[in-house]
């Protein structure tokens, strides 16, 4: 599953809107537009699941919105259960980075309900060091 094209941020945005996951995918390249060069806090939402399954998701940075390189900026810890992981990333130490991608996989045991299935989201929004 993949969700839409290039999308351009404000102070305080969505790099994955709320969807329903039920296999691997990727959101949109973001653009990171003010935000770039600045920490950020990402918060990962996940509204919907049901047991037996997991979902990892992570955020991808690129110069150009096309070529994302070999390694992810950030890997949010794995969730089992419904929850929001707030994550501070300063993107200062990586000030060519100008797009975001969120990427996510999933994995589904046990019985019943053939797939995974999950509702999430995830946000970012600039972290202020004043508070």
């Amino acid at each position: 599953m993949n969700i839409g094209a290039t999308q351009d941020m404000s102070a305080t945005s969505i790099l994955i809107p709320e969807t329903v996951v039920e296999s691997r995918g990727e959101g949109p390249a973001v653009s990171l537009s003010a935000l770039a060069g600045k920490p950020v806090l990402l918060s990962l939402k996940v509204n919907e699941i049901i047991e037996q399954e997991s979902l990892h998701v992570s955020v991808w940075g690129s110069t150009d919105g096309k070529n994302w390189g070999l390694k992810a900026l950030f890997f949010f810890p794995q969730v089992f259960y419904r929850c929001v992981k707030p994550a501070a990333l300063d993107l200062g130490q990586r000030p060519e980075i100008k797009y975001l991608q969120a990427r996510w996989e999933v994995n589904r045991w046990g019985r019943g309900y053939p797939r995974p299935h999950f509702v999430m989201s995830v946000e970012i929004q600039e972290l202020n060091a004043g508070g």
